[in-house]
């Protein structure tokens, strides 16, 4: 997927935080260890996209995207999925993601993919919303 499709179904996911850009998403895939994963695998254009990142022993969910119109059929368990395989081969040993605290889809898939409560940044996402920081163990 290219920046621009990854921006614009970014778009359609999320108002709060607010979506990311284009550029900004061209920017991380030049970075050193991020990595895109999409659903169905190289499958353009995809419904879903997970971007990580692995350096140093960790792992990190950076953005998980699946368009409104095919959610609840299987798609974000399946980048999870895919995220902690890519994490393993990459040498993590353990991976982070956060998740806004009032964001009850993604923390119920998270908590069935085997996700962790590691902290907690009051605030994180605007008043009133925290960012709960989740920890997956891969050793």
């Amino acid at each position: 997927m290219t920046p621009e499709a990854l921006a614009a179904l970014h778009a359609r996911c999320f108002v709060r935080p607010p979506p990311w850009t284009a550029g900004a998403f061209a920017a991380l895939l030049a970075s050193p260890g991020v990595f895109l994963l999409t659903h169905p695998a190289g499958d353009p254009p995809a419904p879903g996209f997970l971007l990580g990142r692995a350096v140093a022993g960790e792992a990190e969910v950076l953005t998980l995207a699946v368009d409104p119109a095919v959610r609840r059929a299987g798609a974000g368990r399946t980048l999870i999925a895919a995220f902690l395989v890519e994490a393993r081969q990459r040498d993590a040993r353990e991976a982070f993601l956060e998740v806004a605290s009032n964001n009850d889809a993604a923390l119920g898939l998270y908590a069935a993919t085997g996700w962790q409560a590691a902290g907690r940044r009051p605030g994180y996402y605007g008043p009133g919303i925290d960012a709960l920081v989740l920890r997956h163990a891969l050793a």
